[in-house]
């Protein structure tokens, strides 16, 4: 059983940071790509950015130059580096882990 939290969300202000952090607890975590989608109110929930187990990485072209995905398989962890934050950036991000895991999210507002 896979179990994944999210946490660092929060509130900032257009141009700000973030770090987003995924802890995850199970067996598949070393082996599977990881990734973060998000889901903002009214729409559909969208890729954001994955890795694979090798460090091999690709983001949504909303979010390049500006997002950082990392893992350290060592201590079951993703994260996010976000930077150059926008109000459309506003979503619940989740974290993912494949095929086909999802944890509960954790909200980020960006302000304007």
């Amino acid at each position: 059983q896979v179990h994944l939290v999210e946490s660092g969300g929060g509130l900032v202000q257009t141009g700000g940071s973030l770090r987003l952090s995924c802890a995850a607890s199970g067996s598949r975590f070393s082996t599977n790509a990881m990734g973060w989608y998000r889901q903002a109110p009214g729409k559909q929930r969208e890729f954001v950015a994955t890795i694979t187990s090798g460090g091999i990485t690709d983001y949504a072209d909303s979010v390049k130059g500006r997002f950082t995905i990392s893992r350290d398989n060592a201590k079951n962890t993703m994260w996010l580096q976000m930077n150059s934050l926008k109000p459309e950036d506003t979503a619940v991000y989740y974290c993912f882990l494949a095929p086909r895991s999802f944890g509960q999210g954790t909200q980020v507002t960006v302000s304007s």
